[in-house]
C-alpha cells in the first residue's frame, strides 16, 4: 500500500489505536535478540486514533526479528480501568502507551509519582536493523521539551510518538461561499464572528475543554514569546499579571461568548462528536483540534460541498507570530516493569523506517523521525506541511509537580472555560482560580 493511500486513512478512517499481539521470523534480526528466547513482552496502549492494523504488522516485524519473543497486549479505551486491578498487585504492563492529558490523569499520576523507567539509554541505542541511533532518528524538539523530560534533569522518561498539528478546524467551502477570508489576526477573528452571528452561526467551539491545552499553549506562546512562554510553563510568580497574559485571557474569554451555547453539555468523552458535527452543519465557523478528527468524522453526514480546512491561531498583532500546537503521543516504561531491556529494544524499533512505514502505510499516523515528512501527498502534506508556511511549532506544556491535592492542570486551567461559555464564571472569577492553582503548583515543582 502506498503512503499516499494510506495517509488518507487518517483522514477517512476510524479513530482507534491500538496493539494487538503478532509473530513472524527473520534470520538476520533473530540474530540481534540472541539470548532473548521465550521472553514474553506485555505492551498495553489505550484505544485512540490510528486503527489496529498497523500494530498487528508492526508486531509481527518485531517478533520477526526476535526470535522466541511474544508480546502480549492489552488494548482498551478505557485502558486504565482494565491495567489498574493488575498493577496494584504489582503486575505492570512493559511498555505504556498513553499520552498525557487524558481525563484519568494515569501517566500525570506516574510522573509525580517518580515511578517511570528513565528511557536515556534509548536514544543512544542503535535502530534495529539500521545504522543510526534513536536520537538521531528523532526530530529535533521532540526529546528536550518539559513533556519527555518531566523533571528538568536533562532525562528523557516518555518517549515521543505519532505527532500532528493542532490548530483551528473549519469549513473552506463556507468561507468561500460566504466570501470571508480567514482572520489572520485576533481582532480580525472578531470582526468574522460578528458576520457569522448575523447569519445564526457561532464563531467557535471545540470537543471537549482538553483540546484547550495544544489552544492555549500556542495563543501562550504568540502572546508572551518564547523566554517568558518558558517561565509560565513553571508557574513563575507573578507571570499571569503580566499584560501579555491578560490579553491570554481576555482573548479566551471572548471567545466564550462566541462560542455556540450547546458545546458545554456536550464536552464530554461521550458526546463530543456532537461539537465536531456542528462544524460540519455549518452551524459554528471554527474548533481547535488535531488532523485525527477527519477520520473520526469521515461517516458524519456534513453539510453540501463540504470541505475540511485548517489553520494556525490567529496572531494577537498584525504581522505577529501564528503558531500551531504540535500534539504527539507517549510511550513510555513502568519503573517496575519486569522485561526493561527488552521493552527498550522494543521501544527502539518503533523508530526505524520500517515500523514508521507501516504506521503511515497502515494507520495514517507519523512518526517524529527524519525524512517522513518527504514521504507524505495531498492532504497529510497540507497538514503536517503547516510549519513550512510560517507557522512557529510549539511543543512544550506545564511543567511537572509533585501530586496537588484536588488539583490538575487541565481541572484548574481548562475545565473552567466550559462555565465561561454557559455564563456560570466570569473571567475574572477564573483568572482568579487560574493563579490560585498556579502558585499552588508552582510550591510543589519538582526538584
Amino acid at each position: 500500500m502506498k503512503l499516499k493511500k494510506a495517509l488518507c486513512l487518517v483522514l477517512a478512517g476510524t479513530m482507534t489505536l491500538s496493539l494487538a499481539a503478532c509473530g513472524g521470523s527473520s534470520d538476520k534480526k533473530a540474530e540481534e535478540a540472541k539470548g532473548e528466547e521465550g521472553k514474553t513482552l506485555k505492551v498495553a496502549a489505550v484505544e485512540t486514533a490510528y486503527g489496529t492494523a498497523m500494530w498487528e504488522k508492526v508486531c509481527d516485524a518485531f517478533e520477526a526479528s526476535h526470535e522466541g519473543v511474544t508480546v502480549k497486549l492489552t488494548i482498551d479505551k478505557k485502558l486504565e480501568d482494565v491495567i489498574s486491578p493488575d498493577m496494584k498487585a504489582g503486575n505492570y504492563p512493559d511498555v505504556i502507551m498513553r499520552a498525557v492529558g487524558g481525563e484519568s490523569g494515569m501517566t500525570e499520576t506516574f510522573i509525580r509519582d517518580n515511578n517511570l523507567a528513565d528511557l536515556t539509554d534509548v536514544l543512544e541505542m542503535t535502530v534495529p536493523g539500521e545504522d543510526v541511533t534513536v536520537g538521531e532518528k528523532i526530530l529535533p524538539g521532540f526529546t528536550e521539551n518539559t513533556i519527555t523530560n518531566p523533571y528538568g534533569d536533562g532525562k528523557t522518561y516518555l518517549m515521543p510518538m505519532f505527532y500532528g498539528p493542532c490548530g483551528l478546524f473549519y469549513n473552506s467551502a463556507l468561507l468561500e461561499e460566504k466570501g470571508w477570508e480567514v482572520p489572520a489576526t485576533w481582532d480580525e477573528m472578531w470582526e468574522l464572528g460578528e458576520k457569522a452571528k448575523a447569519e445564526g452561526i457561532a464563531l467557535f467551539t471545540y470537543p471537549t475543554t482538553g483540546y484547550f491545552d495544544a489552544f492555549f499553549y500556542a495563543l501562550l506562546h504568540e502572546a508572551l514569546g518564547e523566554e517568558e512562554f518558558a517561565k509560565a510553563l513553571k508557574y513563575e510568580e507573578n507571570i499571569w499579571d503580566t499584560p501579555e497574559a491578560q490579553q491570554v485571557f481576555d482573548i479566551i474569554a471572548k471567545l466564550a461568548s462566541y462560542t455556540e451555547k450547546t458545546t458545554p453539555a456536550n464536552a464530554n468523552d461521550n458526546d463530543f462528536q456532537k461539537n465536531q458535527q456542528l462544524i460540519l452543519d455549518n452551524k459554528a465557523l471554527f474548533m481547535p483540534n488535531g488532523n485525527w478528527v477527519i477520520g473520526e468524522m469521515a461517516e458524519a453526514p456534513r453539510a453540501e460541498g463540504f470541505e475540511w480546512g485548517f489553520t494556525a491561531l490567529p496572531a494577537v498583532e498584525k504581522d505577529g507570530e501564528r503558531a500551531s500546537y504540535s500534539f504527539f503521543e507517549q510511550t513510555w516504561m513502568p519503573k517496575e516493569a519486569a522485561n526493561q531491556e527488552l521493552g527498550k529494544e522494543f521501544i527502539a524499533y518503533l523508530y526505524s523506517d520500517e515500523a514508521a512505514d507501516i504506521f503511515a502505510t497502515e494507520g495514517g499516523a507519523v512518526q517524529p523521525i527524519a525524512g517522513m515528512s518527504d514521504k507524505l501527498e495531498d492532504d497529510a502534506k497540507i497538514y503536517y506541511s503547516i510549519y513550512d508556511t510560517g507557522a512557529v511549532a510549539v511543543l512544550d506544556a506545564f511543567a511537572t509537580t509533585d501530586p496537588v491535592e484536588g488539583l490538575t492542570v487541565r481541572g484548574a486551567f481548562f475545565d473552567p472555560v466550559n462555565s465561561l461559555v454557559s455564563g456560570d464564571k466570569t473571567e475574572d472569577e477564573w483568572v482568579a482560580q487560574f493563579k490560585e492553582a498556579s502558585d499552588a503548583f508552582r510550591g510543589a515543582l519538582k526538584e
